[in-house]
């Protein structure tokens, strides 16, 4: 899945940036209060994918 495209999915779901860090960017669910990192890489496997949204609480993208 392109970054562009799960980045829009993840501020749909309510999850916002958190910060910055040296290769991930930290988004974090305000509802649940969980942060994970999300790689910069312009494609981010789907696997990786569905355990970021599981760790945040959200639904995967279709």
């Amino acid at each position: 899945m392109k970054r562009r495209e799960f980045i829009k999915h993840l501020g749909d779901k309510g999850c916002v940036l958190s910060r910055e860090g040296g290769k991930y960017s930290i988004y974090k669910n305000p509802v649940t209060n969980k942060e994970i990192p999300v790689t910069r890489h312009t494609e981010i496997a789907d696997f990786t994918v569905r355990k970021i949204c599981r760790d945040l609480g959200i639904e995967p993208p279709q």
